[in-house]
């Protein structure tokens, strides 16, 4: 079983979608099996991280904006793609260190998610977008 989820991001950032993971999983009647989440974009990436405390969103975010600054930074100087603005190349070398796919196992119906882990698209781009993330549910 397949299907897309369309992301609206709001620009750079986590943005949960765990509930409509939940729902395709539910819906699907599968009670054990193996999720795949594939994010087809290159200037974005998932991750599975904490859902409770948005403080551990923030200071991803910022940990990655210091690990890869904006090339208008000059410590980034050394940047030649550089023509889709100064957040595109630090945006894909963010989607290279973190996963484009996630791999969750089914069980009971639901995905196996600990207590305060959630599914985030992770935005590396500045300004809004909309992101399609594939999930193929597998036996």
């Amino acid at each position: 079983m397949q299907t897309t989820f369309t992301i609206r991001t709001r620009g750079a950032g986590l943005h949960e979608f765990t509930d409509d993971v939940i729902r395709f999983v539910r819906e699907s009647g599968r009670e054990q099996g193996l999720l795949t989440l594939f994010v087809q974009h290159t200037s974005c990436s998932l991750c599975i991280q904490e859902n409770a405390d948005p403080d551990v969103q923030r200071d991803l975010d910022e940990f990655f904006r210091r690990l890869v600054p904006s090339s208008d930074d000059p410590s980034m100087h050394w940047l030649a793609h550089t023509t889709e603005g100064p957040d595109d190349m630090p945006a894909h070398i963010k989607a290279a260190l973190t996963p484009v796919s996630l791999s969750i196992p089914v069980i009971s119906g639901r995905p196996a998610l600990g207590t305060w882990q959630g599914i985030y698209l992770f935005e590396h781009r500045e300004r809004p977008h909309q992101r399609r993330v594939v999930a193929h549910l597998g036996a």
